[in-house]
């Protein structure tokens, strides 16, 4: 075959295969991204709706005043909301630190062992089975591209992907909201009904809304729908219990 017609034939195949990596990445972030913003608007969410919901459940118990439930409801709700979406963007900013912390790390290390570096490249293909030759190429093509090196030990040494972090901000918008309406579930009765019915309302309102978001959640990622859904609305009832005991304890001790 002629010389030039290898040449074009390696470099439209190596054209390709950088195609399909970045496809691949592509649509890695994307589906790290669906799977971050779920876990975000479940984290918020629902804890916002527990926690609101046991001291409802308390304070309704425990007083039997509609506007002292409403009141307390709704400084929960802002307090609640405020610290998650907090905690939300602290520890997803230390997360990308601590990330970027350990890419500077491999970058002074590729830069001043790179024979200790290589080695472990040579020692994580060893461990997947490449021996000889095989192994050889392998540890040598991924070593002459700086950046494939840098990702391949931030992935397969460290087990860190920058595609798993979100933008910290965001992150805490999102929680923060999906926690003020996690929240405000269950103190709608209270605005419309009396104490007593308004409670049962209230805790029946919040149990459908657990069991469909655990169902949900379970349909877009894994896991039996009815088992995700009856965890969460478990978890919800329990909260429950605890407030509503913990109000009438206080109430009967006339607290």
């Amino acid at each position: 075959m002629n010389k030039h017609i290898r040449k074009a034939i390696k470099r439209k195949l190596s054209l390709a295969s950088e195609s399909l990596q970045r496809r691949h990445m592509e649509l890695e972030q994307q589906q790290s991204a669906g799977g971050s913003l779920l876990r975000q608007v479940v984290l918020g969410g629902q804890d916002g709706l527990v926690n609101v919901l046991g001291i409802l459940l308390g304070m309704a118990s425990g007083t039997g005043s509609t506007n002292l439930v409403i009141l307390a409801g709704l400084a929960a709700t802002v307090a609640e909301s405020v610290s998650m979406a907090a905690v939300a963007y602290t520890s997803s900013r230390a997360s990308q630190d601590h990330y970027q912390a350990q890419k500077e790390q491999e970058l002074r290390e590729m830069r001043e062992i790179p024979d200790v570096e290589r080695k472990e490249i040579e020692l994580i293909y060893y461990k997947k089975g490449f021996r000889g030759r095989a192994l050889r190429a392998a540890v040598r093509q991924i070593c002459s591209d700086k950046q494939l090196w840098l990702q391949t030990m931030m992935r397969e040494e460290l087990g860190l992907y920058e595609s798993e972090f979100v933008d910290p901000l965001r992150e805490g918008i999102v929680v923060g909201v999906a926690s003020v309406i996690g929240s405000l579930i269950p103190l709608i009765p209270f605005f419309f009904m009396p104490v007593a019915p308004a409670m049962l309302a209230s805790v029946g309102l919040a149990l459908l809304v657990l069991f469909g978001g655990g169902a949900l959640k379970a349909r877009l990622t894994t896991g039996v729908w009815w088992k995700s859904g009856a965890e969460m609305a478990l978890i919800g009832g329990a909260a429950a219990l605890l407030g509503y005991a913990v109000g009438l304890l206080l109430g009967a001790n006339g607290v």
